[in-house]
């Protein structure tokens, strides 16, 4: 199989190495991985701002970019929710305002075949142990978009029990939401702090090292928040330690 990894506006711009996490985990199963340079943002920013018809020509250009594809893996959850629930939507809008099946036919090809990466791994691949290695203690937030957007369940869990040496502890409240959402941290910004404070204490309390998720999204406000709690712990994007072996251990 050969894939294309969807990096996303934020783990391009802010945190390659999850990126590349993600390419030598897949390596390492057996996976070949394109990363289509004419990859752009997927219009979940503008989209969920308002600007829905910015989002189009930026959906269409997704569409022409991994049509051709088996699969199209993306570690984000957010932006994995914009490709499967929010794009049939464009396109039933747009055909509800009167301009056609264009753009719904455009964006329906990638639809089926836009996994997050714990969903690719669990449920194309059929794995839980990758072979991973990881000696820490470490608890995990699923966020709101891989917990109700993809349905993503117990498969980020089931994948982080495999791992060896590490330690998974429960999170009180984990189902709460960190408070990011996007413009909202922006738009409504005291409870968006309060939100975070409340999920780092939470975190905190289980004493784990690590905090860990399957959107670096969250984790950019999470660990916001942590810094400035000057909490010990660590926010890491799940494909880091899934990516992480004996030979070559992540930090």
């Amino acid at each position: 199989m050969r894939v294309a990894l969807f990096l996303t506006c934020v783990n391009d711009t802010l945190y390659p190495d999850t990126g590349r996490a993600v390419v030598k985990l897949l390596t390492r199963l057996g996976v070949g991985v394109d990363f289509p340079m004419a990859q752009t943002c997927c219009g979940q920013a503008h989209y969920n701002t308002g600007y829905r018809h910015e989002a189009e020509p930026l959906a269409r250009h997704f569409s022409d970019v991994f049509e051709d594809y088996e699969a199209i893996v993306t570690p984000s959850g957010s932006c994995g929710a914009m490709v499967r629930e929010l794009y049939p939507r464009m396109g039933e809008r747009a055909r509800a305002e009167g301009r056609g099946d264009t753009l719904a036919a455009t964006l329906a090809p990638v639809v089926p075949k836009t996994y997050e990466l714990t969903e690719f791994l669990v449920d194309v691949l059929g794995v839980t142990d990758v072979g991973a290695y990881y000696p820490h203690t470490v608890t995990y937030h699923p966020t709101c978009h891989g917990l109700r957007g993809l349905g993503l369940g117990d498969r980020p869990r089931r994948l982080l029990e495999a791992v060896k040496g590490l330690e998974l502890v429960e999170l009180p409240g984990a189902e709460e939401c960190c408070g990011f959402g996007g413009t909202f941290a922006l738009k409504n910004s005291d409870v968006s702090a309060a939100m975070g404070a409340d999920k780092v204490r939470n975190a905190e309390s289980t004493g784990a090292e690590v905090l860990c998720a399957a959107d670096n999204s969250c984790l950019m406000h999470i660990g916001g928040t942590m810094t400035r709690l000057r909490t010990g712990m660590r926010p890491v994007h799940i494909a880091e330690i899934l990516a992480s072996t004996e030979e070559e251990p992540a930090a």
